[in-house]
């Protein structure tokens, strides 16, 4: 068997023992672009990037694949044109083994060092700058799969191999708040309360010096819970627990949050106190969707009580339960960024769904997920069937919410006149519903083609309407979006230092709880970005593109990263803009070309 690590150092091991590398940085370089680009590379491609500085690039090619067959030791892999990366079935990458699915999370615990590390190419800057999104993005993967093993671990009783993977988390990303919580939560349910508070006190530290804000109630709330802690007081039987679960899901659509959560709590407790798995299953994933989408800060926890009602749900054969907390775990999954995590949750969901009521919902987080990534042909597929099924079960909030979708999508797109029709369609239905707690969403998507059309009157009351409201309902993502459209509205009435005001708040407000939608933080720094370069300040703009650069990376937001790239070219990176053509390649976006004329121009003049 021969192993090719990636992960760290890199190297090849047959059968576990050390083999001779192959010679040139080059080599590692061509074989780990072969097997992580999304298709087969022509020659012509590979040459280019990696080999433009030679004499005869395409030979340069042809001696680092025969370099790359000796170390390998197969002659009949990486041929044809585009090359093919398939090396066989006797050989194992470990970049496969650990971001896959797979029983035994085990050897994540061993992942040391980054991709290709120690690998710089100076010669091929073009390389440099794939390289460095691929480790921002392979490093998300692996943190993904630790929480996901340090969750399931937890839901099913083994806090202490939890905390093993927690840590991991922790320590390749201290800045999200929600990996020390799931850390603290782990240490507390071992009994270890003083390890708890201890890193409670750490999370605390980190976060008030490297992002200025303070850690949620729902950090230090998740010490309290222990090996033997009752989720609340002991009711009266199935027929109670019945009840209070049909109390809570009501409370929750009225906004009464806590009053739902409480009763969804005594539900989950009380099912599981007299034996019924089926309905303890039906509370825990009623409460954990409650816990992601009524309260803000709670993600954490409602996701331990999801996979605790997934492993109900697989024992009491309850499918539509599956689905649900499926569904779920892919939506909190889809709004952190981690796309790969959340493709595999939702795809086990979609093989589960049967009806229109449960696909409406699930196809529109499939939609979201695909338009994050850059994948608008996905997204409209799973956007439009979801509207479609929603229309059918007459579910009028998800249609609403899917046609916002729809909307945002073409709005980035610079489609506005399809953009305008689906916001008037999702506005429509949600005054229908007095949805008011989904208002800000669609008013400021609704807002910004008003500006974008130059209707400034009707920009300032859409946008000002949704950040009143957005506050109201504190709502850190409305807030988000709202304040980034006051914004761009004070930039376009020449009030540079308001803009830049509004554009800090809302920065501010994107971040300011740890289950942060991702997509809304990078939208806004890409906007604060655009007005500190229009109006030439570069030393505002160039910290904000670096953030940016970092989070699309890491998140897989792809245009965000070739948007970041075209900042930095105009920062003065010359390198940048042909990474950014070569990134933005797959993006399937007609916005984009605009910008990359724009820059030509400038450079012409």
């Amino acid at each position: 068997m021969l192993t090719i690590r990636l992960l760290g150092p890199p190297a090849i091991e047959r059968d576990g023992l050390p083999v001779r590398s192959p010679r040139g940085r080059k080599v590692w370089a061509l074989l780990s672009y072969l097997l992580l680009a999304e298709r087969p590379p022509s020659r012509r491609q590979l040459a280019e990037l990696l080999f433009g500085d030679a004499d005869d690039p395409l030979g340069a090619l042809r001696w680092t694949l025969a370099e790359l067959r000796r170390a390998l030791g197969k002659r009949d892999v990486l041929s044809g044109d585009p090359i093919s990366p398939v090396l066989g079935d006797d050989v194992v990458v470990d970049l496969e083994q650990i971001t896959r699915e797979q029983d035994d999370p085990s050897p994540l615990l061993d992942v040391r060092g980054e991709l290709l590390e120690g690998v710089h190419l100076t010669s091929s800057l073009e390389f440099e700058s794939w390289l460095l999104v691929e480790r921002h993005r392979v490093s998300a993967r692996v943190e993904a799969r630790l929480r996901q093993a340090a969750v399931a671990m937890l839901a099913g009783g083994r806090a202490g191999d939890a905390v093993a993977y927690a840590s991991r988390a922790v320590a390749r990303n201290p800045l999200e708040e929600g990996n020390h919580e799931l850390l603290v939560r782990s240490l507390a349910a071992t009994g270890d309360r003083t390890a708890a508070l201890r890193q409670i006190a750490v999370c605390e530290d980190i976060l008030r010096r490297e992002l200025g804000v303070e850690a949620s109630a729902a950090l230090r709330e998740a010490a309290t819970v222990g090996p033997d802690s009752p989720m609340a007081p002991p009711l009266s039987g199935r027929a109670a627990a019945a009840s209070q679960l049909d109390a809570g899901r009501a409370a929750i659509v009225a906004g009464a949050v806590d009053a739902g959560l409480q009763c969804l709590r005594r539900a989950a407790a009380e099912a599981a106190r007299c034996g019924d798995a089926a309905l303890q299953g039906r509370a825990l994933v009623a409460l954990g969707g409650a816990l992601i989408h009524a309260a803000r800060g709670r993600d954490e926890e409602g996701i331990v009580a999801i996979h605790e009602a997934i492993q109900l749900a697989a024992r009491t054969g309850d499918r539509v339960t599956a689905v649900t907390a499926h569904r779920e775990l892919g939506f909190v999954e889809v709004q952190a960024g981690r796309r790969k995590t959340a493709d595999v949750w939702l795809a086990k969901a979609q093989a589960m769904a049967e009806t229109d009521e449960e696909l409406a919902p699930l196809l529109a987080v499939r939609g979201k997920n695909a338009s994050d990534l850059g994948d608008y042909p996905a997204a409209f597929d799973y956007l439009n069937e979801s509207v479609e099924r929603s229309g059918r079960c007459a579910d009028h909030r998800q249609q609403a919410w899917s046609l916002s979708m729809v909307a945002r999508a073409h709005l980035l797109r610079a489609e506005r006149s399809q953009a305008a029709a689906a916001l008037a369609r999702s506005l429509e239905r949600v005054h229908e519903q007095r949805w008011m707690a989904f208002l800000p969403w669609p008013q400021a998507l609704r807002a910004e083609l008003d500006l974008h059309g130059g209707d400034v009157e009707a920009a300032t009351d859409g946008f000002e309407q949704a950040w009143e409201l957005a506050c109201q309902l504190n709502d850190s993502c409305w807030e988000g979006m709202a304040a980034r459209g006051l914004g761009l509205l004070s930039a376009a009435k020449g009030d540079y230092v308001a803009a830049t005001k509004w554009q800090d708040e809302s920065s501010f407000r994107c971040i300011r709880v740890p289950d942060r939608y991702q997509w809304v933080y990078a939208y806004a720094m890409d906007a604060a970005i655009t007005t500190a370069l229009e109006h030439d300040d570069h030393d505002r703009a160039r910290p904000l593109t670096e953030s940016l650069a970092a989070l699309a990376a890491r998140c897989d937001m792809r245009e965000f990263v070739v948007r970041a790239h075209l900042h930095r070219f105009r920062l003065g990176d010359q390198t940048a803009l042909a990474a950014a053509r070569m990134l933005s390649a797959d993006i399937d976006n007609p916005a984009l070309a605009p910008l990359f004329q724009e820059i030509s121009t400038r450079q012409k003049r």
